[in-house]
């Protein structure tokens, strides 16, 4: 890392940054700026980020960026932010059309509310159409309205098992033969009694595994109009699985909710628990947080109810978009673009990020998914893209709508916590997290 994001990553790591409810705590940020080698007539750009990581992306493609275009260089003024301060400024930013950054992050489950009446973001269409046929379109869609393209994705974000394999064979468990839930539960009794420590957690402040137990049932949290249906009967039989998980000392609560925290981190890397259920891109939290699982975890399919379900779901995102107020619109479409959708750009995804590309291409070639010198292939006991291939065609998508943030505050900040840690009544509580849902979405 260079000494330029010392500070910021010291920033971020104060701050949570909580994918799929989007909490966090702290205010303000750390601005650097990036020349890539630009010279003195180089056009300024500013870009906000929440996640120090996509700064040190841009950082690498900026400087390809500007030997390639010597006419059309650019200085970039990259100011990392926590999660919901950088949200609450930027709506604020483009809502009034002061003081908003040319390009800026915009996380899934704030991005609905970015496109609520005339979206005050270019339409990006227009750059998208080059690299629409090597792209998967369901991560487009996520950042569009009326057929219009908002945001550039940065990843799939096909949802895994990370096992601690060293937790799993000190119990005499084999995750590969892990195959449904009920596998699971069976492993995770052995694993408890084996070594008094848990198979996995029951998450309070993040929907992922909601999320992926409804997608093996082709079920959702909104319905086709994006209306909330938290109270679905696949969502009562989501939850009363993964409470009988909890009833028989399979999976418990963790601080901070859910392994996306820094209190997490310290749990799994102390080797509390042995399995995190997460979109790829969590494997850049286990190489930058937790090193004392290096060689251990080994990733694979999430389990099912029964076996032929779908295996993994898209789990978060970021959208990147330029604001209705960038000095350069030509300019910074272009440059984001370059950064997040072409060919090199989802390479470096995957080499700097450790996330899953959006150019699935990228996942077939072996020169650059199997580098034996790649971080994330040291780190991890068996090759990440082995387990994504096989799951390619089995990765659904939970809808973002305009309930979404609605939604998830409810779940990840009541009901959630009503059932795992107060033992409530599931339909109970799915039935009054339906009402509060509809009540303040009136």
């Amino acid at each position: 890392m260079t000494k330029k994001w010392a500070i910021v990553s010291l920033i971020l790591s104060m701050a949570l940054l909580l994918w799929g409810c989007g909490k966090s705590g702290g205010t303000g940020g750390e601005t650097s700026v990036l020349d890539g080698g630009a010279g003195e007539n180089a056009t300024e750009l500013s870009y906000w980020t929440f996640v120090e990581l996509h700064g040190q992306h841009f950082e690498k493609m900026l400087g390809k960026w500007n030997a390639e275009n010597p006419d059309r260089q650019i200085k970039l003024n990259v100011t990392v932010m926590p999660y919901d301060d950088m949200h609450n400024k930027l709506s604020i930013a483009v809502q009034s059309g002061t003081g908003a950054p040319d390009i800026a992050d915009i996380e899934l489950g704030k991005f609905p509310d970015f496109l609520a009446g005339t979206p005050q973001l270019e339409p990006l269409n227009d750059v998208i159409d080059p690299y629409r046929d090597t792209l998967v379109q369901s991560r487009i869609d996520l950042y569009s309205k009326d057929g219009v393209n908002y945001g550039a994705p940065t990843h799939v974000g096909a949802s895994v098992a990370f096992y601690n394999t060293e937790i799993l064979k000190e119990a005499g468990v084999n995750y590969e033969d892990i195959v449904t839930w009920e596998d699971f539960k069976q492993a995770g009794i052995q694993v408890y009694e084996k070594t008094g420590k848990y198979m996995g957690t029951a998450d309070t402040s993040a929907a992922w595994q909601a999320s992926m137990l409804l997608a093996q049932q082709g079920a959702d949290l909104t319905d086709e109009s994006g209306n909330p249906i938290v109270n679905s009967e696949e969502m009562v039989k989501a939850m009363t699985l993964l409470k009988d998980l909890q009833d028989n000392n399979v999976i418990a609560t963790i601080a901070g909710g859910q392994p996306d925290t820094e209190e997490a981190y310290g749990e799994f890397n102390a080797g509390n628990y042995a399995t995190a259920f997460m979109p790829l891109w969590q494997m850049s939290r286990y190489t930058n947080y937790m090193p004392d699982l290096s060689g251990k975890i080994a990733i694979a399919p999430i389990p099912v109810m029964e076996e032929g379900m779908p295996r993994s779901v898209g789990g978060g995102g970021t959208g990147t978009v330029v604001t209705k107020t960038a000095k350069d619109v030509k300019l910074a479409k272009d440059f984001l673009a370059f950064a997040k959708l072409s060919l090199d750009a989802n390479k470096e995804i995957w080499n700097t990020l450790g996330f899953d590309p959006v150019n699935m291409d990228v996942w077939e070639m072996k020169d650059v998914t199997h580098n034996p010198e790649n971080q994330f292939v040291k780190y991890f006991v068996n090759n990440p893209f082995d387990v994504l291939n096989e799951l390619k065609d089995e990765i659904r998508l939970i809808k973002s709508t305009s309930a979404s943030p609605t939604i998830n505050n409810v779940l990840c900040t009541t009901t959630f916590n009503e059932i795992f840690e107060d033992g409530k009544d599931i339909t109970e509580a799915l039935n009054d997290a339906q009402k509060q849902i509809e009540q303040e979405l009136k």
